[in-house]
């Protein structure tokens, strides 16, 4: 099927094209880009609500700006389709979140147009701000230029950066991207009236001269005079906050109104103050009447109907996704435990949270994209005698670091940690894969971490984590649907660093962590097949280990591997580590460790991703039989090949 005509953005290949057109033609050039926006995301599914929400706006910084010599840096990066495809991209938009395609998010490597990847949220100000003050200090004539919005301005990280950017000047320019309201037409027009006001150089001229007046009078008139201008603007357009961060502030303006950006950020491009923030409200969704529908404004889709809005989401029915086994999991056990609370940041959905907040809406809380925050306040609740369950994702969790160690773990708070997405997730990359988590929760005294090789698996430890209250406890789980397992009525309180054999064998011992278990259990059949007789373990926990039953599988079998969805330093580091200090390792023990690789990973297909990682049952295959130094048939080599 054909892709929308676009006779217009046919013409413009990058930024230096759209500079060439008429302003009065910037307003069909929006309409091609949304067209081309929208059919490229039914091909391949992603973010498309963000995007749309940004169209003029995005046409409307490069049109004015001089990208790339200007930074611009969008905050959450998912909202980067429309600026892909006028940045030289276009001819492999429709490659999007695939393998060998563009990122989803922007990426320094792809492009000069990129020059800071953002899949994360609330850092694009202070790199705008290092941008800024990079050129400032090297006398050259770039901006700092970020676009913050959908939720970024939640996080705090956004205000530090703010409560230093007077440093740059009016090199760093702000546009909050605000789609979280809308401006009915008579004030969205007084505003955008009195935002071109504020922001000429002849109301700036003015104000500078009536400074100058107003200081050759007393320091109380001067303060009070000052004062009466800001809150004046304040109360007409909501900046004082911005005021007292140090910000000129502009707006609110319409972002979907060129008539509008395009003058106010002329005035902002020209004029010597700053810095400035210029809040801009628009839709997210704009333009696409499904996604102006949908509660979540077609936040992320799967391919889709242009015509019709359907998405294509796959066969319906199959094993429940794992956050949902997690929130109805966490809301039955709190029907009879008032002490269980569930927090998130910002993504109740995908972590299961929602469903909680449905039986339980008094004790669930969303506290915005604030990681650090969600930790500490997770953490108060533990110390006053709550049972809280702080459900993030692997890769956000990261962001709380500090507060897991310095607020939890040291003061020993039984904060459970729900930690969604561990391991490869598909499309979304390098920037959203659960890599790491094992790795720096492990290393911690008093945590105890868990990971659930299926949903059955999870309901347990969900369960366990309920009743634990000597410390703070983690469980991991995986992205995407169950194995299809039941699960029981009667939950298992699980012995604390305690794990499981799930099959017996004698002569080679997998041991996995996590959701590589079914992987195992199929490269399991295929040594069988070749005389191996092998044993799999189901170690449940990576902290504490079972040291009774990893000592007993390393000392009864010719061969033992470790498989784990996890980085390096994880659990076969631990294994590893216990095997040397036990003297294992001395009499010639045969064990290997197998983990993701030690690098970033770009999008694809999970199970490729896995195969390329060598976390597959053919990897583990291979890793036994290299390790036996047999060869494909099961016949034993000879010569020095490891």
């Amino acid at each position: 099927m054909p892709g929308p005509k676009t006779p217009l953005l046919d013409t413009v290949s990058f930024p230096a094209d759209l500079r060439k057109l008429k302003p009065e033609q910037l307003r069909q050039f929006a309409d091609e880009l949304r067209a081309e926006v929208i059919d490229t995301v039914s091909v391949t599914g992603g973010h498309l609500g963000a995007g749309l929400g940004v169209v003029e706006l995005t046409a409307a910084i490069h049109y004015v700006f001089n990208t790339p010599e200007d930074r611009l840096i969008w905050d959450v990066g998912h909202q980067c389709y429309p600026h892909k495809i006028i940045t030289g991209r276009r001819d492999r938009i429709r490659t999007l979140r695939q393998a060998d395609g563009l990122s989803g998010f922007t990426k320094r490597s792809e492009s000069e147009y990129d020059p800071f990847g953002a899949a994360h949220s609330s850092t694009s100000i202070s790199a705008a701000l290092g941008f800024a003050v990079a050129n400032k200090m090297q006398n050259k004539p770039g901006r700092g230029i970020a676009v913050i919005g959908d939720g970024a301005m939640s996080a705090g990280m956004a205000y530090e950066a703010m409560n230093n950017a007077q440093a740059a000047g009016n090199r760093l320019v702000v546009i909050l991207n605000d789609n979280d309201m809308s401006i009915a037409p008579p004030v969205g027009g007084l505003s955008g009236y009195l935002a071109r006001l504020v922001s000429s150089s002849e109301y700036l001229g003015i104000r500078k001269f009536a400074s100058k007046v107003t200081a050759k009078l007393s320091r109380r008139v001067h303060k009070a005079t000052a004062r009466a201008e800001e809150y004046a603007r304040g109360m007409a357009m909501g900046g004082t906050l911005f005021e007292e961060l140090g910000f000129y502030y502009v707006g609110p303006i319409d972002g979907h109104n060129m008539d509008q950006l395009i003058p106010v950020l002329e005035n902002v491009r020209d004029n010597a103050e700053g810095p400035v923030l210029i809040h801009c409200v628009t839709e997210k969704g704009k333009g696409y009447k499904f996604a102006e529908e949908a509660a979540d404004k077609y936040h992320g889709v799967a391919k889709f109907d242009v015509v019709s809005g359907k998405q294509d989401k796959g066969p319906g029915g199959g094993p429940p996704a794992y956050q949902n086994v997690f929130g109805e999991t966490l809301a039955k056990l709190a029907d009879t435990d008032p002490r269980i609370c569930a927090i998130t940041a910002a993504m109740p959905t995908g972590t299961g949270v929602d469903k909680f907040a449905k039986a339980h809406p008094d004790r669930a809380f969303d506290v915005g994209i604030a990681e650090q925050h969600g930790v500490t306040f997770a953490a108060g609740l533990a110390a006053q005698g709550m049972r809280p369950f702080a459900a993030i994702y692997s890769t956000f969790l990261q962001r709380a670091y500090d507060q897991v160690v310095h607020d939890v773990a040291i003061q020993n708070l039984p904060v459970r940690f729900a930690i969604d997405r561990a391991g490869l997730v598909g499309a979304d990359g390098s920037t959203h894969a659960g890599s790491f988590d094992v790795t720096y929760l492990a290393t911690l005294p008093n945590m105890v971490v868990m990971a659930a090789a299926d949903e059955a698996e999870l309901a347990h430890m969900t369960y366990t984590a309920a009743e634990y209250d000597d410390g703070p406890i983690a469980f991991r789980y995986p992205r995407g649907n169950g194995t299809g397992v039941a699960i029981p009525e009667k939950l298992e309180k699980l012995e604390i660093g305690k794990g499981r054999i799930v099959r017996e064998g004698s002569k080679v011992a997998i041991l996995s962590l996590g959701a590589r278990l079914t992987e195992a259990l199929k490269a399991a059949d295929r040594l069988d097949a070749k005389g191996l007789s092998t044993t799999v373990a189901d170690l449940r926990f990576a902290k504490p280990l079972d040291e009774d039953l990893i000592r007993k599988l390393l000392t009864t079998h010719e061969v033992a591997v470790t498989v784990e969805e996890a980085s390096v330093g994880g659990l076969g580091a631990h294994v590893l580590t216990l095997a040397s200090d036990t003297g294992l390792t001395d009499a010639g023990l045969k064990i290997r460790t197998m983990r993701l690789p030690d690098v970033f990973q770009d999008q694809n297909k999970p199970d490729v991703q896995y195969a390329e990682a060598g976390l597959d049952a053919d990897g583990i295959v291979d890793t036994v039989l290299k390790a036996l130094r047999h060869n494909s048939t099961g016949v034993e080599e000879t010569g020095a090949r490891a």
